[in-house]
């Protein structure tokens, strides 16, 4: 396979990618004594290698590393095999490129030479660069997609090693990777806002760090280099933790669940490049795999499901103005109203109908639904959306969290949700735990809100999660949630950009109290624009407003319209209402022509004074 620079980073630019984990800890595993030339494997028991690749590939790797960590000839006289570097990772190259096949990329390994350069040995740079360069171009040679500079401790070493592959070869995208120490440094001292910035200026096509600590330091670490290497991707490959020593062996005992929550976090956090490094195994690559599968927008699909798409099972979907009403009033441009019913906090469940059906008298088409709502016990926002379907003619549109549910219940609420008749679903993350009733209950999200997009997405395509043929396709009206008043923003435009391209249909802002915040929200998400809904809060009071502010994830109350519920407030409670009620008013105003619709969500329920909002349509 012929990958570019520029496909590279398209590659990366498109979703996350997976690498291999430990070689010499499955070598180890496999009877390989620890003195053993791990690289001379290569041509004296290749099979053992060939062993390895296929695990990692079969655990879900889409990259692997060749066999050539310490394939240099310093590191190779120690085994009296200098004269034997083309060989070995030609080999090696060759071993882990018959394995490949056509999907999965091929990255040569280099390691450090394994003794010091100048100035801090007698090694000179030019025999470090000839050396690095002997290497790289058996690798090439042999057919590696990309190489990964790996487990330096020594910012100078590492920048021979890119010197040596811009010479050896200039068309091949580099990987490179430092070693850091529980300060987040390396293992030298250097600060990861030195060596990331460095590292770039130096022609890596990717920087990052791997081997030596576990997660958790490594993660701390990345969320220092983000901040420093702008649009260059990122990588991260720990170690299973760090080693203890149990009966005399030094054992990993890092998880493969924990290092794929771990995934979650890096990926979270900017990476781009995810793998393990010593104590990984494939079974800790699969946890990682359904990490990134949770987190990023869908992949081509496998060969399997490619096969099944070429023999014609996959019926094709539903149009959008099929869907539902509300994928209807979309196709045609119309305008969108949905107010929200907040399920009750036992089963009585008429005051909620009730104010359903006052809606439906009043005009409103649609209702939405929250789903535990600052992770609240409350009714099943799933029964009550059949309730409502059922009652009524207006139609729910659910709010369906990731939190309390894994990727089997997921598809099963979803398959029966679509069975009861709602097909309006808002897919969102939802609260954690700590915010709300119960703040010792456990989470699950196995999948976040782009994970969950893809599972529609999926049974809309006529196929569920495992790739297998439904009976008939699913008609979903698939929507996400926006924050146009994000601290982070360019990380939110990033997750709505990935939801967009995981098959969201429609969006529903945060509270928007700003209106300049949302048309700046709106011009920079011009190139993936689907129709968007503006949530619209009217402020009950002073104290409602704080708490918007200061406790609500995502919502920003800006300084001029707390002073305006500040002087009401000074007036009284009902002054207080009023001024919230004027200020929903004005703000629908200012962005009925910038939206598709608008969503309403009244403090306490107040249906009545969502109502009176609407006046001024």
């Amino acid at each position: 396979m012929k990958l570019t620079k520029a496909a590279f980073a398209e590659r990366l630019r498109n979703g996350v990618l997976l690498c291999d984990g430990g070689m010499g800890t499955m070598l180890y595993a496999k009877g390989i004594y620890l003195q053993t030339c791990f690289d001379g494997l290569n041509i004296f028991q290749p099979e053992i290698i060939r062993d390895v690749h296929r695990e990692y590939i079969a655990a879900g790797a889409e990259l692997i590393e060749t066999n050539t960590f310490g394939a240099n000839r310093f590191k190779l006289k120690k085994h009296g095999l200098s004269d034997k570097v083309s060989v070995i990772n030609a080999a090696a190259a060759a071993i882990a490129r018959r394995e490949s096949g056509e999907d999965i990329l091929v990255a040569g390994a280099v390691g450090p030479l394994g003794l010091k350069i100048e100035p801090w040995g007698p090694t000179s740079a030019e025999e470090s660069v000839q050396a690095f360069s002997e290497q790289i171009e058996a690798l090439a040679g042999a057919g590696v997609d990309l190489f990964i500079l790996e487990t330096f401790a020594d910012i100078n070493e590492i920048r021979q090693a890119l010197k040596a592959a811009a010479q050896a070869a200039p068309n091949h995208p580099v990987m490179a990777l430092m070693t850091i120490g529980e300060d987040g440094n390396s293992l030298y001292g250097t600060t990861p806002e030195v060596f990331g910035v460095k590292l770039a200026e130096w022609g890596a096509d990717a920087v990052g760090v791997n081997c030596s600590v576990g997660p958790a330091v490594m993660l701390t670490c990345i969320e220092r280099l983000i901040r420093v290497t702008g649009q260059t991707p990122l990588c991260a490959m720990p170690n299973a933790g760090v080693p203890r020593e149990v009966d005399g062996r030094n054992i990993y005992l890092c998880s493969p669940d924990y290092l794929g929550e771990y995934t979650k976090l890096f990926i979270q956090n900017g990476v781009r490049i995810v793998g393990g490094c010593c104590g990984t195994t494939p079974t800790h690559t699969r946890a990682m795999k359904r990490a990134v599968r949770a987190l990023q927008p869908p992949q081509p699909a496998s060969s399997a499901v490619r096969e099944g798409l070429e023999n014609g099972w996959e019926t094709p979907a539903v149009p959008r103005s099929e869907k539902s009403n509300m994928g209807r009033m979309l196709e045609e441009g119309r305008f969108i109203v949905s107010l929200e019913i907040v399920p009750p906090r036992g089963y009585d469940c008429i005051q909620a109908l009730e104010s359903v059906r006052k809606l439906r008298d009043r005009g409103i088409a649609f209702v939405n639904i929250p789903d535990g709502p600052r992770a609240s016990a409350r009714m099943s926002s799933l029964a009550l959306a059949a309730l409502i379907r059922r009652e009524s003619e207006i139609e729910p549109v659910l709010h369906y969290t990731c939190r309390d549910r894994n990727l089997l219940g997921i598809q099963s609420d979803l398959i029966g949700l679509h069975a009861l008749g709602v097909k309006n679903i808002l897919a969102v993350t939802g609260d954690p735990p700590k915010l709300g009733d119960y703040p010792d209950a456990t989470a699950v999200f196995d999948v976040d809100s782009i994970g969950l997009t893809n599972v529609l997405n999926a049974l809309n395509s006529g196929r569920d999660i495992g790739g297998r043929r439904l009976d008939r396709p699913t008609a979903f009206l698939i929507g996400v949630g926006a924050n146009p008043a994000a601290v982070d923003l360019g990380y939110e435009l990033s997750r709505f950009e990935w939801k967009v391209k995981a098959g969201a249909e429609f969006a529903i802002t945060q509270p928007v109290f700003d209106v300049r915040v949302l048309k700046d929200f709106l011009e920079k998400i011009r190139h993936c624009r689907i129709p968007v809904l503006a949530g619209i809060w009217p402020l009950s009071s002073l104290r409602n407003a704080e708490f918007m502010h200061n406790e609500v994830p995502g919502v920003s109350v800006p300084d001029e319209v707390m002073e305006r519920m500040r002087k009401a407030q000074d007036k009284g409670p009902e002054a207080a209402r009023k001024e919230g009620l004027a200020i929903a008013q004005e703000i629908l105003n200012a962005v009925k022509n910038l939206v598709q619709g608008v969503q309403i969500s009244p403090a306490f329920g107040r249906t009545d004074i969502a109502l009176e909002i609407l006046k001024v349509l």
